[in-house]
């Protein structure tokens, strides 16, 4: 990890160490996978068989993950780790449970009731990654809030292994969750089969989960076709910010550093620290930390692009981090609560010495599934609301149409309407009974 200062950066030099590595989104992979959107929507599962062998190297004889597979995978998991589950699934009902609420009336004026109404999103598709580690702990930060919200047709992909199976972790949390359409599809050819629907694999309406290049590509393009799927929120790698002053613990510094980095070779890990020698000595510690890790290849290339900064004060540390806008920001900082006010763009955040970004990953309750690459700008953390959609009702009496039907009529004639201004005055005559 390069080591920078702050204040000796020009302004040009600050705005581009905190840009993000650029995303491989070639023209030559946009058009691999529209062609493989296309080969799915003409041949449906015929197409999925086919292209699960050609890119997976995998043959299946079903799609669908059958009984004895879900039995199979229930057995090959030890006690240890279903009670981990199960704590975890608990954690995170608790927490997404709470973001349920209830509708709302309003009486905007006299005789005027305008009122909102949630209903879930009845087919919703979710995707678990699977590629150089399996995530079990993504299966659950997406079934249990679809369960909640009350999705009826909950539809789960993940990549087969060599065997031709799902991971029997994933397959657990699918069955522990009540999820029954759980298919053997990785990559651009699942989200297109959830997105079209084939004979095996219902349609759904909008999709969720993270993924490689492929699959946010897939992803992207369905959102963008009518007669495909919305997506959840824009990805790209995963990344983590941590801020640190003179207190914090260099090991503690290093470990959340690195466990990012271990996600893959495009994922960024950033120290911003008030304290050149914690800096220093947290940088020391990746190194040693990192010879012992079994991912060190990949985390080796991850931190190739990530960097420390050393800033004046904890003010500039909090600016950056705004403006870098993390998917994971940790505050190792003393009286870290006291800084959230300060917190503008972040995923998720963590404070103080021991609340390792892990927690989140896995069992803390909040959901591990955050805007990258930026946009925590502008989106939120996957939470009960994705799964759901609004709409609003309202209901007028006569004296509430001859309250507002006067405004309306205004702003009508204002934008040169006059079939919305002729639909007011129609119920303004009645209402008062000069109606011809």
């Amino acid at each position: 990890m390069k080591q920078y200062v702050w204040n000796q950066l020009s302004a040009r030099e600050q705005a581009a160490l905190l840009e993000r590595p650029a995303l491989r989104e070639d023209a030559a992979l946009q058009a691999r996978v529209a062609e493989i959107i296309a080969r799915v929507r003409a041949d449906g599962d015929r197409a999925v068989f086919e292209l699960t062998e050609e890119i997976d190297g995998v043959r299946l004889d079903t799609l669908k993950a059958t009984p004895e597979e879900f039995d199979a995978a229930e057995t090959a998991l030890d006690e240890d780790q279903k009670n981990a589950i199960a704590t975890a699934q608990t954690n995170i009902r608790r927490f997404h449970e709470a973001q349920l609420t209830g509708p709302i009336a309003v009486e905007t004026a006299p005789g005027v009731l305008c009122e909102r109404l949630t209903r879930p999103i009845t087919n919703v598709g979710l995707y678990v990654p699977a590629g150089s580690a399996p995530l079990p702990s993504t299966a659950l930060m997406l079934a249990v809030p679809a369960a909640i919200a009350g999705c009826s047709t909950r539809v789960l992909c993940s990549p087969p292994q060599a065997d031709g199976r799902i991971n029997s972790a994933v397959l657990y949390v699918a069955r522990l969750c009540g999820l029954e359409d759980v298919y053997k599809i990785g990559g651009a050819q699942a989200i297109a089969a959830m997105a079209y629907g084939t004979a095996s694999v219902p349609k759904v309406d909008k999709l969720f989960g993270p993924g490689n290049t492929w699959v946010t590509a897939a992803k992207t393009q369905a959102a963008q076709d009518p007669s495909g799927a919305a997506k959840d929120m824009p990805a790209g790698p995963s990344e983590v910010l941590v801020i640190a002053d003179e207190s914090a613990d260099p090991q503690f510094v290093a470990a959340d550093l690195l466990s990012q980095a271990e996600h893959g070779p495009d994922s960024q890990s950033v120290l911003i620290s008030t304290s050149a020698a914690l800096a220093a000595a947290a940088l020391e510690a990746v190194t040693a930390q990192q010879a012992r890790l079994s991912r060190r290849e990949i985390i080796a290339e991850s931190l190739a692009h990530s960097f420390a900064l050393v800033v004046d004060d904890l003010e500039t540390a909090i600016d950056v981090s705004n403006r870098y806008a993390p998917e994971h920001l940790i505050l190792q900082i003393e009286n870290a609560r006291t800084w959230v006010e300060r917190i503008q763009a972040a995923g998720s955040v963590f404070l103080g010495p021991w609340t390792p970004e892990s927690v989140g990953d896995y069992c803390s309750g909040t959901n591990h599934v955050l805007p990258t690459y930026g946009f925590a700008r502008s989106y939120s953390s996957l939470g009960v609301n994705d799964f759901l959609r609004s709409m609003t009702i309202q209901e007028l009496s006569a004296s509430g149409i001859e309250a507002i039907g006067p405004t309306a009529c205004t702003l009508a004639d204002m934008e040169g309407l006059d079939a919305h201004a002729h639909a007011v005055t129609l119920r303004l005559e009645k209402a008062r009974g000069t109606a011809q």
